[in-house]
């Protein structure tokens, strides 16, 4: 009798392992998309800001123009067309896994969102913002990762998570810093059911990424280290500065998106368009004001301020980036503030050493990496993380554990909570998904 029912026994075999093929299948193609969509993002990135510089060394007050009509324009086509796509977009992928499973997430996280989110993000960079590519990127992965889950049967909590790991890890070739960003930042949780998919998300676009681009330190490998001594007097000091000025930036992020009172919060509510405008205008004369090249990632700044050249970076660039990426955030349209968060911390640091006339600017210049960094998303282990994976520098991991712990709790003294699940609260219903501020 036993023998009757193999034949569905093996049918039951059969469909489980065709559909853990499917599952697997899936991943490794999203896993592979996110790759290929992070390379090009970063491709496409660095045109768009090598066309603005050679812009503006062609027609030095050509960003007068540029960048407020730039600002209008991607504000407009983002409300428009793209809603949802504002900001950096990691607040969009935590709010859209915060979902029920039976709520739609189309209006946080799709390929529509995605590829508009990629447009007005190099129409932002092009207009000379103060922008990243990196947040952005996480929305992109977890669109992928959705569209690509769709035909079987996995969490789409898990989906989001994994491609949103994968975006982290291939925008800056940091696998770890993906894994523990999903843990700290998108999940505020160790989720065992979804750390599976995670791991091999993220290993698969870390290594898509590394056959096309090949194996690389995203700030080169640094050296420097922390001598005995009257040195060590940076550390509280440039977690002090980081922590406080990550807080506020946080916490202006934050009160901006809700909306201001009075006459400048209806003015805001009533002319978006023209208020990114304004804001553009804003980053434009900080350039001039400062002397110093505020628009884009702010990379080639902070590169150069952890290898030994901090003499090429203005003590006015680190306050004049901050000022300029919270205009570029505040105005909605689509870019991050990753990779510009690091390059505020940078120039902070100089300004720390500065202070302090000591020999060891570019490692109190990585301090004020993590530092800042930390007080703007309050997720202390991913700064420290990140920051080390970037330069491959293990004699600073400690006093980078320690300016970051320190600097996660000034910040939120100054701001509740870190910026994008600060911000993930605008995103809570679909009706708030076009809203005049939606940032971050």
């Amino acid at each position: 009798m036993p023998r009757l029912h193999r034949p569905k026994v093996y049918a039951r075999y059969s469909r489980a392992e065709a559909a853990h093929l499917r599952r697997q299948m899936l991943f490794l193609a999203g896993g592979i998309g996110v790759g290929i969509a992070a390379v090009l993002m970063a491709r496409a990135a660095d045109l768009a800001q090598a066309a603005f510089r050679a812009g503006v060394a062609a027609l030095p007050w050509l960003p007068l123009i540029v960048t407020p009509a730039g600002f209008a324009l991607s504000c407009f086509l983002a409300r428009r067309l793209f809603p949802g796509s504002q900001g950096s977009g990691i607040p969009q992928v935590i709010a859209a896994r915060k979902l029920q499973p039976a709520e739609p997430s189309e209006h946080l996280v799709s390929l529509r969102i995605a590829g508009g989110k990629i447009l007005l993000m190099l129409l932002g960079l092009l207009s000379g913002g103060a922008l990243g590519r990196e947040g952005p990127t996480v929305q992109v992965g977890a669109a992928i990762m959705q569209a690509a889950g769709r035909v079987a049967s996995i969490r789409r909590s898990s989906l989001l998570l994994a491609g949103g790991a994968a975006g982290v890890a291939a925008a800056f070739n940091t696998p770890l810093a993906g894994i523990v960003f999903a843990i700290e930042e998108l999940s505020r949780s160790f989720d065992s059911k979804a750390s599976g998919i995670v791991i091999m998300t993220v290993m698969l676009a870390g290594l898509t990424a590394q056959m096309l681009l090949g194996d690389y330190t995203y700030f080169g490998s640094s050296y420097v280290t922390l001598a005995p001594g009257i040195a060590w007097i940076a550390v509280p000091m440039v977690a002090v500065v980081g922590g406080a000025l990550g807080g506020l930036f946080n916490r202006l992020n934050v009160a901006w998106s809700r909306g201001l009172p009075g006459r400048a919060g209806a003015f805001v509510r009533r002319r978006p368009v023209v208020t990114a405008a304004l804001l553009g205008l804003v980053v434009a004369l900080l350039g001039f004001a400062s002397g110093s090249d505020v628009s884009g990632t702010g990379y080639e700044t902070a590169r150069a301020a952890i290898h030994q050249t901090p003499a090429d970076v203005g003590l006015w660039y680190g306050p004049a980036k901050l000022i300029a990426t919270l205009a570029s955030t505040l105005s909605g349209i689509p870019g991050g503030i990753f990779s510009p968060s690091l390059s505020i911390g940078a120039g902070l640091g100089l300004d720390v050493a500065h202070l302090l006339d000591v020999d060891a600017a570019p490692a109190i210049a990585l301090l004020g990496m993590c530092a800042y960094l930390a007080g703007v998303v309050q997720a202390p282990l991913t700064s420290v993380v990140i920051v080390q994976e970037m330069t491959l520098n293990h004699a600073m991991l400690l006093p980078l554990m320690l300016v970051a712990l320190i600097a996660g709790k000034i910040s939120s003294l100054i701001a509740p909570e870190g910026v994008y699940h600060a911000l993930a609260r605008n995103f809570a219903a679909p009706a708030k998904a076009d809203s005049p501020a939606d940032s971050g």
